[in-house]
C-alpha cells in the first residue's frame, strides 16, 4: 500500500535534504566562508515543491530504482537555482527582505557580497549537478537546456526582471498572468519536465506534464498572493505583507481576495484533469495540485 501524501512528503524532504548535502561542497572546503552559506540557504528549511515534483514526476512516468541516482541529482538541480534565486531576492537591491524560512536572509546572516556570491555559486552548482547525471548524453542535454531556459532572460530571470519594473504600476491580468507564468511557473514547470527526461518519458506523457504544471505553476503564485495578505510572518517563514507594502502588483489587488481564491480553485482543477493520460498513476501529482492551492503558508 501506498504511502500517505503526508508520509510520502516527509520522504522526499529527507530525500532532497540527503542528496543537497552530499552535493554541496563541506562548509570546512575553502573558502570556507562561502560553503558555509551555501549550506546555510540551502539546507534545513523550505517546502521542497520543485523536488517533490521531480519525484512525483518521476512516479507517474514509471520510474525504476535504477533512475533514483538521476531522479536525486535533477531534484536537487533545480532546487539549487530556487535557493539562488530566494537569496539574490532577499538583497536589498532586490525585495530588501530580513526573514527567510523563518531565519535571517543569506545577506543579513553574512553580507551582500556574500549572498551574492552563495547564489551565483549555487546556480553553476546545480549545472555542475546535471552534467553528470547517469544519463544517455542526449538527455542529459535536454535536462540543462529545460533548466537553463527556465531559469534565465525567458523564465525566472525574466520574470523578475518585469515584476521589478512594475511596481507601482497596473497590469493587465494577461500581464500579471505572464510575468508570474516566468517569474514562478517556468521553475515549477522545468521540475515536472526534469522527472520526465530523468526518466525516459514518453511525448504524450511530456505533454500531460506540461499542461500540469501549466495550471500549478500559476495556482502557487496565485496561493502565495492570497496568503501574502492572510496569513502572519510565522506562518509562511517570511515577511508578510511585503508585496501590498510595496505597491507591487498582485492577483489579490487585481482580482479581489475571493476572485483569486476561485482562480486558484479552478486551476487546482485543471491541474487534476491534465494527468487523466496517467490513468491513475499521478496520484502523487495531483496530491501536490492540492497541497500546492490547499496550503496556509
Amino acid at each position: 500500500m501506498k504511502a500517505d501524501f503526508q508520509t510520502w512528503m516527509g520522504a522526499c524532504g529527507d530525500r532532497i535534504e540527503t542528496a543537497l548535502a552530499r552535493l554541496l561542497p563541506p562548509a570546512e572546503l575553502a573558502p570556507t566562508r562561502l560553503h558555509e552559506a551555501m549550506r546555510y540557504a540551502a539546507l534545513g528549511g523550505g517546502k521542497r515543491v520543485r523536488p517533490m515534483l521531480v519525484y512525483a514526476a518521476g512516479e507517474a512516468c514509471g520510474a525504476t530504482p535504477a533512475a533514483d541516482m538521476a531522479l536525486d541529482g535533477a531534484a536537487a538541480a533545480v532546487e539549487f537555482i530556487h535557493v539562488y534565486s530566494l537569496v539574490h531576492d532577499d538583497m536589498p537591491c532586490m525585495d530588501d527582505d530580513a526573514l527567510r524560512r523563518g531565519r535571517p536572509t543569506v545577506h543579513v546572516q553574512y553580507d551582500e557580497a556574500c549572498a551574492l556570491l552563495v547564489g551565483d555559486a549555487l546556480q553553476t552548482l546545480a549545472f555542475d549537478v546535471l552534467s553528470q547525471l547517469p544519463l544517455a548524453p542526449a538527455l542529459t542535454v535536454q535536462a540543462m537546456q529545460v533548466l537553463s531556459q527556465a531559469s534565465g532572460s525567458a523564465g525566472m530571470a525574466g520574470g523578475q526582471a518585469i515584476d521589478l519594473m512594475n511596481v507601482g504600476q497596473r497590469l493587465s491580468l494577461a500581464e500579471l498572468e505572464g510575468m508570474h507564468r516566468l517569474k514562478t511557473g517556468a521553475l515549477l514547470r522545468a521540475s515536472a519536465a526534469l522527472g520526465g527526461i530523468v526518466t525516459a518519458a514518453t511525448s504524450e506523457q511530456r505533454r500531460a506534464l506540461d499542461a500540469y504544471t501549466h495550471a500549478v505553476g500559476l495556482a502557487f503564485q496565485v496561493v502565495d498572493d492570497i496568503l501574502d495578505v492572510t496569513a502572519d510572518s510565522g506562518q509562511l517563514g517570511k515577511t508578510a505583507g511585503k508585496d501590498a507594502a510595496a505597491d507591487k502588483p498582485t492577483y489579490v489587488s487585481h482580482l479581489g481576495l475571493d476572485e483569486a481564491r476561485s482562480l486558484a480553485e479552478s486551476l487546482r482543477q485543471q491541474a487534476h484533469a491534465a494527468l487523466a493520460p496517467f490513468n491513475g498513476a499521478a496520484r502523487r501529482l495531483a496530491e501536490l495540485a492540492d497541497f500546492i492551492v490547499l496550503r496556509d503558508r
